[in-house]
Parts: structure tokens; sequence; C-alpha cells
């Protein structure tokens, strides 16, 4: 039987050592979870172990293939340039060794439930959910795709449960920062606030949305606002990493699933899940070429898994 590749988790890196324990404690967990292969894991920056050391504790172990998983929620700088860039620079280095490159974790379904949990735990049981306003602060990024990535999360979060609004912000390099994210709540009416940080553990940046959050508080006290935990070390991460390394082994670096309402059952639209596809008319074409269009442009795939 041929041995199964190595699992290397990439990492961004803090200054926050909490936050940085937290990581390794997370790459520890999953090679409990999973003994039958290596597990190593590094950071970009900031923080050790570097990348290019799980790397070589990896092939001091044995190991000549691997899949990376990159930690991280969106698609930035990190993940599409720095982690590719680091993983050729180990290759030069440990002539030999092959790899394959996973997705990025977000905005898959299993961190939606995990969000929604943490709000239900500084929402008021009372409070209907049309009365809550929730503000997403993710990282910032100057990649607007990275951007972009965070207001599709706020957008699938708000689908199908209820909260008066969904609204993003960022705490760092990408407007609206966190007051302007308040501001705006409040000019769409907004009475209650929860703050619920997109980062998957502690660290400087979600402290300081936490920090922020509680000054705009104090200098508006006619509008209740709450902060929320972030992610943390959950079930549904360690089995959502999982996910990404089988996807690489295998090669199956898909369009986007995990939010397909023919795949997942999201929130107020259960009944769609195995759906069979139909080609339909989109009465706004020219022409009669465009009939046989797929929905979901070519998402063709089998739905009814």
């Amino acid at each position: 039987m041929t041995t199964p590749p190595a699992l290397l988790i990439a990492g961004h890196g803090t200054r926050d050592e909490a936050g940085a324990e937290a990581f390794r404690d997370f790459v520890r967990e999953l090679g409990r979870r999973h003994p039958e292969l290596p597990v190593a894991g590094g950071f970009i920056e900031l923080s050790p172990p570097p990348l290019g050391d799980a790397v070589t504790e990896l092939v001091e172990r044995g190991v000549r293939r691997f899949a990376a998983v990159p930690l991280m929620l969106v698609s930035a700088g990190h993940a599409k340039g720095d982690i590719p860039a680091a993983l050729s620079r180990e290759k030069e280095r440990h002539p030999g060794i092959s790899y394959t490159y996973g997705r990025p974790l977000g905005p898959h379904p299993a961190l939606l439930r995990v969000l929604e949990r943490r709000l239900a735990e500084v929402v008021d049981p009372s409070w209907d959910p049309s009365e809550v306003t929730v503000l997403l602060v993710g990282r910032g990024s100057t990649d607007p795709d990275a951007n972009a990535e965070v207001f599709k999360a706020a957008r699938l979060l708000w689908e199908g449960r209820g909260y008066a609004a969904v609204e993003t912000a960022f705490v760092s390099l990408a407007e609206p920062d966190v007051p302007g994210g308040l501001d705006r709540c409040v000019r769409l009416g907004a009475r209650r606030v929860v703050v619920l940080p997109y980062f998957l553990f502690t660290g400087i940046l979600p402290d300081r949305v936490r920090h922020q959050t509680e000054e705009w508080a104090a200098a508006h006290p006619e509008t209740e606002v709450r902060s929320a935990d972030v992610i943390g070390p959950e079930p549904e991460l360690l089995d959502l990493v999982w996910e990404r390394y089988e996807e690489a082994v295998k090669g199956d670096l898909r369009m986007n699933c995990d939010s397909c309402v023919y795949r997942i059952a999201l929130p107020g639209f259960e009944d769609k899940v195995g759906l069979p596809q139909q080609p339909h008319f989109h009465p706004d074409d020219d022409g009669d070429h465009h009939h046989g269009h797929h929905h979901g442009h070519g998402h063709a795939h089998s739905h009814a898994h």
C-alpha cells in the first residue's frame, strides 16, 4: 500500500504568543487525530517555527511527499504568493520532495456554523434575530479579492438566519475599519450590534478588534454592542483542514462547492440539496444559443452526493 502524503499546515504567524501556541496545539491535535501520517506546521512570519523548519522536520522523518494546507480563512498575499514561494524554496533545499497545495478554508459552511455558535454565546436569548445586526470583522488586505471573500462570508452568514443585517469591516489595510463599520450599522438603524471577529485564533488583531469595539461602545451608549469570540480550534476546523488535505491529495481542487445550495443544506435552502440541474433560459440573453446554458455557469457536477 502506498504511504499517504504527509500533512504540512502553513500558518500566518502572530506576535501574540497565545495565538502562536494555539496554532501549534492545533497542529499537534491534527497529528493525534491522524497517527497514520506525519503532520507538521510552521509560520510564514512573526512566530516560530518557520515553515522551512516544518518541512525539514518532515524530511528528517523520511517524508518525500506532502500536501500543504494554508490555515487561513481567505486567499490573500500569503496564501497566493508567500506560501507557494516558500514551498518552492524548500523544494530546492530538499531535492526529491514533491508536494501539492490545498485551498484556504473559508467561507465553508462548517465555519459558518461555528460563527453562528459564537453569536449565540453573546446574544441574549430573548432577542429576536431580526433586531440583531452583526458586524463581521476580517483581517483586511490590499488584495480586493481577499476582502471580497470576507463580504461573501458575511452574506452567507446572513442568508436564512434572520439577522437584521450582517455588515463587514476590517481591522487593517482595508475600509471600513471597525469604528466606521459600527457607524454604518447605526446609520442602517441598528440598536443591537454583535461584533464577530473573522479570525481563527486569538492574537494581536482580534484583541485590537475587541479594544476598538469597547472604545466605540463607550462613546455610543445608546447602542448595545457585544463582542463575540474568534473561531478557535473547534472540531469543525479540524475536520475542514482534513477535507482540504484530502482535496489536495486527490487533486480535487474544484470550483466553489463549499457553499453551493445544491450540495450543502444552507439555512432556508435545505430543499435544494440534490435537485437535478436543468438547462434554463436567461430572459436577458440575446439569441437562442444560450438556451442550453446550465444553471450555475457550468456547475454541472453531480450535486446529489
